[in-house]
């Protein structure tokens, strides 16, 4: 019997050790602040390999540059801001983000919604992250002109509108000089190639910065 006691006590601290490890890993994720981007096509990878969408390259940028800050990408194509709506709530529950982006509403502008409702709805997203605490950052959508010149531009003024009346960063289009390079742009000419996702990545992280210093 006495034999056994070494082995018994090497057993019992291998598994102390390995309760002390998990302990701390979760309390380390647990510590972890999250920045949760609710979008559409344009933040899911839409055409290209989701590895290298820019939403997937700002959290692998992140990790090395801000550690202890993780990204979620909450982004779904065709997605509008009424979907965004339908979903926002249990998200927010879910991952309890400290930072929210929204990049929505160029599919409710492509599909000719009127502009008051994308207006109520993107500002009730911006209230409804506000609410739990979050910053939020609120990308300028753009759209092409196929819906005439007045509709796309007071589509495109909703974003500093919902902004001023909020407390939500603008963040400016991040295609505005990718859309005009063809090397850049998908067959449709809406979305971008991977070779410009760490262009839009860097324009997002620009905005962000200012708070994630200020946070780390």
């Amino acid at each position: 019997m006495r034999a056994n006691v070494p082995n018994r006590f090497l057993i019992a601290l291998r598994q102390l050790g390995l309760m002390i490890l998990l302990f701390g890993a979760a309390v380390v994720h647990a510590a972890e602040q999250k920045i949760m981007v609710l979008g559409d096509s344009l933040s899911a990878g839409y055409g290209i390999d989701p590895e290298q969408g820019w939403v997937i390259l700002l959290d692998q940028k992140l990790r090395k540059q801000y550690p202890g800050w993780q990204v979620i990408n909450n982004s779904i194509s065709g997605d509008t801001t009424g979907n965004g709506l339908a979903r926002i709530d249990g998200s927010l529950a879910l991952h309890k983000p400290s930072i929210v982006i929204i990049e929505l509403g160029g599919n409710d502008a492509l599909r000719g919604m009127p502009l008051p409702l994308i207006k109520q709805q993107l500002r009730e997203l911006v209230e409804r992250a506000e609410k739990t605490g979050a910053e939020v950052y609120l990308m300028e959508m753009r759209i092409p002109p196929n819906m005439g010149k007045r509709y796309t531009d007071q589509f495109t003024a909703l974003y500093s509108e919902v902004a001023a009346e909020t407390s939500a960063t603008l963040i400016p289009f991040f295609l505005n000089e990718i859309a005009v390079d063809k090397a850049m742009m998908q067959a449709d000419g809406i979305h971008p190639t991977a070779q410009a996702q760490p262009l839009m990545m860097k324009l997002v992280l620009e905005a962000l910065e200012p708070k994630l210093k200020n946070k780390t």
